[in-house]
């Protein structure tokens, strides 16, 4: 059992720049929980809070209901996996996976059968007698996932643990953590500002900006009802569209375009009739065959897609990306008529989601 409380924890440097403010929340036994955002967001200060290695101006950090927010690192029974794998270039694959054990003295037998057994779970058996410069980096960070799984901590913590890798490798290794995820059943907290990543590995995510929580919940629910503009920039690739409109006789007009409503998307509205909001739709939510007109500058053949650029109407600053089904040859000056099969509404003022309130 590994239940990990972040109890409204902050994090205040010396000269008074805070980077994390009230991050809250409870993780659930063996989950997989994965913060998210741009560089500088606070999610790897909030991931050193919870390790021990950085610490923790106000709040606390409970692990199984015990206050462990002014224990040691060495003494929080975590493990972290940082982005460069940090092995010994002298020792074997063998010799750094049993190295955390050989400084605890452990007998001899019991850290041959660890070793193993996370070599094997790790597909590293064949490699064990190696130096760490005749793997590749895929594999060499499989090593240092074995140094934590060999320690069987009650928490793992992956810092950014795939940056280094290239594209293949790195698709390659998050299936293999996925896959960790479940046979260990382990509680583990992930930073990445990839959200690929994010949305494939999580079971929640926690979407950060400047040291703030934007939004926790499924990948589902960041992707499909997002809180915030933020949220909706961030997550989803190609990233989500935004149009300036206004709300008017049950229609949204643009600089150049105008969008038909249905009834329920009226009522979701309502109470901005002749204000203007902000217009979100997703390229992958954007179908040929419509009555709104969007000038091609470029696309990009995806092989089952086709992503176009350009811009609504005739306005230049009405920027469009649309992820349409088949292969398709536009060219700039190319006029393609689509249509939205769903959008999202943005107050322009707080930029929070506008939703139809519950009766």
């Amino acid at each position: 059992m590994a239940e990990l409380s972040l109890q409204h924890l902050d994090k205040i440097y010396d000269n008074n720049v805070q980077a994390v403010f009230d991050f809250n929340m409870d993780v659930k036994d063996g989950e997989l929980i994965v913060l998210v955002g741009p560089s500088g967001c606070g999610k790897s200060t909030t991931l050193r809070m919870v390790a021990g290695l950085e610490d923790i101006s106000r709040g606390r950090l409970l692990l199984d209901g015990r206050d462990i927010t002014q224990t040691p690192a060495k003494d929080r029974d975590m493990a972290m996996v940082f982005q460069n794998y940090a092995l010994y270039g002298h020792m074997t694959i063998y010799e750094n996976m049993a190295f955390s054990l050989t400084l605890r003295r452990e007998d001899k037998n019991v850290i041959h059968k660890k070793v193993l057994a996370a070599a094997e779970i790790l597909d590293l058996t064949s490699q064990l007698n190696k130096k760490p410069a005749q793997l590749s980096g895929g594999q060499r960070q499989r090593v240092a996932m074995g140094r934590s799984i060999v320690r069987n901590p009650k928490v793992f913590l992956f810092d950014e643990p795939l940056s280094n890798l290239d594209a293949k490798l790195r698709g390659a290794t998050r299936r293999e953590i996925l896959l960790l995820h479940k046979r260990l059943g382990a509680t583990m907290l992930y930073v990445t500002h990839d959200q690929t990543e994010a949305l494939t590995l999580a079971d929640r995510i926690v979407c950060m900006s400047m040291g703030h929580v934007q939004q926790v919940g499924t990948p589902l629910e960041l992707y499909d009802t997002p809180n915030n503009i933020f949220v909706a920039s961030f997550i989803g690739l190609p990233p989500m569209n935004f149009f300036d409109v206004t709300f008017e006789d049950g229609q949204l007009k643009g600089k150049g375009f105008t969008v038909e409503l249905t009834d329920e998307q009226r009522d979701t509205l309502a109470t901005y009739n002749r204000q203007e909001i902000t217009l979100g739709v997703r390229p992958e939510d954007i179908v040929a065959g419509g009555s709104l007109p969007v000038l091609v500058s470029t696309n990009e053949n995806l092989g089952m897609n086709t992503l176009v650029h350009g811009h609504m109407g005739t306005q230049q600053e009405n920027k469009i990306s649309a992820k349409l089904r088949g292969w398709a040859n536009y060219k700039n000056g190319d006029t393609v008529a689509v249509q939205f099969t769903k959008m999202h509404f943005f107050d322009k003022k707080t930029t929070q989601a506008i939703r139809k309130e519950a009766k």
